[in-house]
Protein backbone atom coordinates (compact mmCIF):
# COMPACT_ATOMS: atom_id res chain seq x y z
CA UNK A 1 0.00 0.00 0.00
CA UNK A 2 1.24 3.41 -0.88
CA UNK A 3 0.52 6.70 0.98
CA UNK A 4 -1.08 8.94 -0.50
CA UNK A 5 1.50 11.98 -0.18
CA UNK A 6 4.86 11.12 0.01
CA UNK A 7 6.91 13.31 1.74
CA UNK A 8 9.82 14.00 0.38
CA UNK A 9 8.61 15.27 -2.89
CA UNK A 10 6.71 18.09 -0.67
CA UNK A 11 8.16 21.11 -0.77
CA UNK A 12 6.66 23.85 2.09
CA UNK A 13 7.83 27.83 1.12
CA UNK A 14 4.61 30.70 1.20
CA UNK A 15 3.07 27.93 -1.37
CA UNK A 16 2.81 24.14 -1.18
CA UNK A 17 5.01 22.36 -4.13
CA UNK A 18 4.75 18.78 -4.91
CA UNK A 19 6.55 16.65 -6.91
CA UNK A 20 4.28 14.47 -9.47
CA UNK A 21 5.61 10.74 -9.08
CA UNK A 22 5.73 10.70 -13.58
CA UNK A 23 5.17 13.89 -15.47
CA UNK A 24 1.93 14.90 -16.89
CA UNK A 25 1.11 14.54 -20.46
CA UNK A 26 2.07 18.25 -21.27
CA UNK A 27 5.16 18.33 -19.09
CA UNK A 28 3.68 19.68 -15.88
CA UNK A 29 6.01 18.09 -13.04
CA UNK A 30 5.22 19.93 -9.88
CA UNK A 31 1.90 21.40 -8.61
CA UNK A 32 1.37 24.49 -6.68
CA UNK A 33 -1.24 24.54 -4.03
CA UNK A 34 -2.07 27.57 -1.33
CA UNK A 35 -1.96 26.04 2.06
CA UNK A 36 -5.76 25.88 2.68
CA UNK A 37 -6.22 24.59 -0.90
CA UNK A 38 -3.80 21.47 -0.19
CA UNK A 39 -5.54 20.54 3.56
CA UNK A 40 -8.82 20.28 1.59
CA UNK A 41 -7.08 18.06 -0.95
CA UNK A 42 -5.94 16.00 1.87
CA UNK A 43 -9.36 16.00 3.35
CA UNK A 44 -10.72 14.65 0.59
CA UNK A 45 -8.75 11.73 0.48
CA UNK A 46 -10.03 10.67 4.30
CA UNK A 47 -12.86 7.72 3.88
CA UNK A 48 -15.67 8.17 5.84
CA UNK A 49 -16.08 6.37 9.06
CA UNK A 50 -18.86 4.37 7.92
CA UNK A 51 -17.34 3.32 5.13
CA UNK A 52 -15.60 -0.74 4.95
CA UNK A 53 -12.48 -0.46 3.71
CA UNK A 54 -12.52 -4.36 2.80
CA UNK A 55 -13.85 -5.92 -0.16
CA UNK A 56 -14.56 -9.18 -0.99
CA UNK A 57 -15.18 -11.07 -4.13
CA UNK A 58 -16.28 -14.41 -5.21
CA UNK A 59 -17.87 -16.47 -2.98
CA UNK A 60 -16.90 -14.59 -0.02
CA UNK A 61 -18.83 -11.56 -1.47
CA UNK A 62 -21.95 -10.59 0.47
CA UNK A 63 -24.59 -11.24 -1.85
CA UNK A 64 -22.78 -14.76 -3.16
CA UNK A 65 -25.41 -17.25 -3.69
CA UNK A 66 -22.56 -19.68 -1.97
CA UNK A 67 -21.95 -17.59 0.66
CA UNK A 68 -23.62 -19.29 3.64
CA UNK A 69 -21.81 -23.22 2.22
CA UNK A 70 -18.52 -21.39 3.45
CA UNK A 71 -19.28 -19.10 6.06
CA UNK A 72 -21.16 -20.60 8.88
CA UNK A 73 -23.90 -18.85 10.87
CA UNK A 74 -23.48 -18.45 14.29
CA UNK A 75 -25.11 -20.57 16.73
CA UNK A 76 -27.70 -19.13 18.98
CA UNK A 77 -27.82 -19.56 23.07
CA UNK A 78 -30.70 -21.15 24.28
CA UNK A 79 -33.56 -22.99 22.17
CA UNK A 80 -34.24 -22.21 18.35
CA UNK A 81 -36.64 -19.85 17.47
CA UNK A 82 -39.08 -20.56 14.85
CA UNK A 83 -37.63 -19.86 10.76
CA UNK A 84 -34.19 -19.71 12.19
CA UNK A 85 -33.07 -22.98 13.05
CA UNK A 86 -30.66 -22.39 15.98
CA UNK A 87 -28.97 -19.77 14.32
CA UNK A 88 -28.17 -16.38 14.12
CA UNK A 89 -29.54 -14.10 10.67
CA UNK A 90 -25.75 -13.30 8.63
CA UNK A 91 -26.64 -9.27 9.01
CA UNK A 92 -27.44 -9.58 12.52
CA UNK A 93 -24.97 -7.50 14.75
CA UNK A 94 -23.84 -7.99 18.26
CA UNK A 95 -25.09 -6.55 21.26
CA UNK A 96 -23.21 -4.43 23.36
CA UNK A 97 -23.42 -6.77 26.38
CA UNK A 98 -22.03 -9.17 24.20
CA UNK A 99 -19.47 -6.99 22.63
CA UNK A 100 -18.28 -6.39 26.21
CA UNK A 101 -17.46 -10.04 26.90
CA UNK A 102 -16.31 -10.46 23.91
CA UNK A 103 -13.74 -8.05 23.82
CA UNK A 104 -12.93 -7.54 27.10
CA UNK A 105 -13.65 -10.05 28.62
CA UNK A 106 -16.78 -8.64 31.19
CA UNK A 107 -19.73 -10.63 31.33
CA UNK A 108 -22.58 -8.48 32.37
CA UNK A 109 -25.14 -11.53 31.15
CA UNK A 110 -24.17 -13.47 34.39
CA UNK A 111 -24.70 -12.81 38.25
CA UNK A 112 -21.27 -12.65 40.00
CA UNK A 113 -23.35 -14.43 42.79
CA UNK A 114 -24.96 -17.37 41.96
CA UNK A 115 -23.62 -17.51 37.98
CA UNK A 116 -27.41 -17.36 36.71
CA UNK A 117 -28.21 -15.55 33.88
CA UNK A 118 -29.28 -11.84 34.46
CA UNK A 119 -31.58 -10.12 32.50
CA UNK A 120 -30.63 -6.35 30.78
CA UNK A 121 -33.77 -4.07 31.60
CA UNK A 122 -32.38 -1.05 30.51
CA UNK A 123 -28.89 0.87 29.85
CA UNK A 124 -28.42 4.41 31.55
CA UNK A 125 -25.87 6.50 29.68
CA UNK A 126 -27.13 10.39 30.79
CA UNK A 127 -24.75 11.40 33.52
CA UNK A 128 -27.37 13.46 35.39
CA UNK A 129 -29.61 9.98 35.91
CA UNK A 130 -26.62 8.48 37.15
CA UNK A 131 -25.54 10.68 39.78
CA UNK A 132 -29.34 10.66 41.17
CA UNK A 133 -29.25 7.15 41.15
CA UNK A 134 -25.77 6.82 42.71
CA UNK A 135 -26.66 9.81 45.31
CA UNK A 136 -29.70 8.22 45.95
CA UNK A 137 -28.11 5.18 47.00
CA UNK A 138 -25.67 6.66 49.34
CA UNK A 139 -22.48 6.24 47.02
CA UNK A 140 -20.22 9.16 46.22
CA UNK A 141 -20.22 10.60 43.01
CA UNK A 142 -16.92 11.09 41.73
CA UNK A 143 -16.85 12.98 38.10
CA UNK A 144 -13.49 13.32 36.32
CA UNK A 145 -12.13 16.16 35.24
CA UNK A 146 -12.10 17.50 32.51
CA UNK A 147 -8.52 19.28 30.91
CA UNK A 148 -8.69 21.86 28.20
CA UNK A 149 -8.19 20.33 24.53
CA UNK A 150 -4.98 21.76 22.78
CA UNK A 151 -3.76 21.81 19.65
CA UNK A 152 -1.19 19.50 17.86
CA UNK A 153 2.51 20.88 19.02
CA UNK A 154 3.81 23.62 16.98
CA UNK A 155 0.47 25.37 16.57
CA UNK A 156 -0.02 28.89 16.59
CA UNK A 157 -1.56 28.46 20.51
CA UNK A 158 1.84 27.24 21.76
CA UNK A 159 3.61 29.66 19.35
CA UNK A 160 1.84 32.63 21.31
CA UNK A 161 2.49 31.20 24.85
Amino acid sequence: MTAAVVLERLVEACNIRYALKTPYRDGTTHVVFEPLDFMAHLAALIPNPQVNLTRYHGVFAPNHRLRSAIVPGREVPGPPSEGQGGQIPRHAALGWARRLKRVFGIEVERCERCGGSVKIIAAIEDPQVIGEILDHRGLKVQTPASALARGPPGSVAELID
